[in-house]
């Protein structure tokens, strides 16, 4: 008997394994970390979550010190390292992945663009002119973690082409709420601390471009030089990071990726080695898959987690129905189906694209709803519209209720449409 159990150990632990390096084991993690951090602050033990998340920490180089909050630290400092891997994502994916494709790149573009329109517009018909206008941006992100994390629980019933237009429009749609960030979140900008930025980006472009370097550390090293310059200059880190990400170079992949090889995470969740590796020449990685490679697991397993942890938790005391909450409610949940759908449609019946391949309408609504699911983007840049106001807390409920209700109307839309096509 104790042979025949420690025979199933391995292949338990080796299916265990599995599944958390999967999609769904990705989008598990954030999901029992949001739910821990809604059972901690609701809990007898608020006053230790509010603590830990207060808990200051001090950094001192030389004479430089600087001192944030665990909760400050983690949003500016542990989220632009997954900033960076989204970074990375994008420049593959832009290469030599799904959005090097004319007509997939089309409809992941122009699907992507209404996805983030007609949220905005919905939270503002609520919002504009009052206190809680500058919310606007909180319901245009989505989570693709979560997103891809739902749709692998339907497996390979879920045609592929469907998975692959979800993903590239995810990429998308992170580009899009890194400018938004840029744009329209950034504030009391000090021109030494820019300067200081935009030299270790110059310097770090022309060791990426003129002199095709592939230590990772110099990146990193001119890329924490950046950081510190967003950051005191009034430009979210998170800015700083994807340009970073911009400058390492990938080279020329010598074969096309592979479907869903280039899958974006979001979370990192996808290592980057098996999608057209060749940069550096005798088969040997880039400096760009190198580095995803590297930082996608940290970003996966513990930063995102902790940064869901540390942000998710908010009293129900706050769960009155506002205006802001409303806004991102129905701007995730309404919204992101509404105009992915509608500006899809227009694409393809304008002839600029085509469905993908085995999809059709109704499994398009669903990837529609998979999209309200805007967890990590969305309580990133209600941080940034609303820190330290009642209204942040407001914003919370809201897009946590919207990602919960669109990710199980997703499913269960795209449960039907697909044992239908079965």
């Amino acid at each position: 008997m104790t042979g025949g159990a420690n025979r199933v150990r391995p292949v338990v632990a080796g299916r265990w394994q599995e599944f958390l390096a999967s999609e769904a084991g990705a989008g598990l993690l954030l999901i029992v970390s949001a739910l821990v951090a809604m059972v901690w602050a609701n809990s007898p033990a608020y006053g230790t979550y509010q603590h830990l998340k207060e808990l200051p920490i001090a950094v001192a180089v030389g004479p430089a010190v600087l001192e944030m909050s665990l909760a400050e630290w983690v949003k500016h400092g542990l989220m632009s390292v997954f900033f960076l891997v989204v970074g990375l994502e994008i420049k593959r994916e832009l290469l030599a992945g799904e959005l090097a494709d004319r007509r997939r790149a089309v409809l992941a573009v122009v699907a992507a663009a209404g996805g983030m329109v007609a949220p905005a517009i919905i939270y503002n018909l609520l919002n504009a002119g009052g206190p809680g206008a500058p919310g606007w941006g909180i319901p245009m992100a989505t989570d693709i973690a979560f997103a891809l994390g739902v749709l692998s629980l339907l497996g390979s019933r879920v045609p592929l082409g469907l998975k692959v237009f979800l993903t590239a429009v995810a990429i998308v749609d992170d580009l899009g709420a890194v400018l938004v960030i840029a744009l329209f979140y950034s504030g009391g900008l000090q021109a030494g601390p820019l300067l200081l930025m935009a030299a270790a980006l110059a310097a770090a472009l022309v060791y990426g471009t003129v002199a095709r370097g592939r230590r990772l550390g110099i990146y990193l090293g001119l890329g924490l030089v950046a950081w510190y310059g967003s950051l005191r200059g009034g430009i979210s880190p998170s800015v700083a990071a994807v340009l970073l990400a911009f400058t390492v170079p990938m080279g020329s992949p010598e074969r096309r990726s592979e479907a869903g090889d280039g899958a974006h995470s979001g979370a990192g969740h996808r290592a980057a080695g098996g999608a057209g590796d060749g940069a550096g020449g005798e088969g040997e990685p880039s400096p760009l898959h190198r580095l995803e490679h590297l930082l996608s697991p940290w970003v996966t397993y513990g930063i995102l987690p902790l940064f869901a942890l540390l942000t998710a938790g908010v009293s129900l005391k706050a769960a009155a129905l506002t205006r802001v909450t409303t806004g991102a409610f129905l701007g995730l949940l309404l919204g992101k189906p509404i105009g992915l759908l509608g500006s899809s449609w227009l694409a393809v019946r304008l002839g600029w694209a085509s469905l993908p391949a085995g999809t059709g309408w109704a499994a398009m609504a669903g990837a529609g709803l998979l999209a309200g699911i805007g967890f990590t983007m969305s309580l990133f840049i209600a941080g940034l519209a609303f820190d330290g106001t009642p209204y942040l807390d407001q914003a919370k409920i809201g897009v946590l209720s919207a990602s919960t209700v669109a990710g199980l109307a997703g499913l269960g839309v795209l449960g039907l449409t697909t044992s239908a096509r079965r």
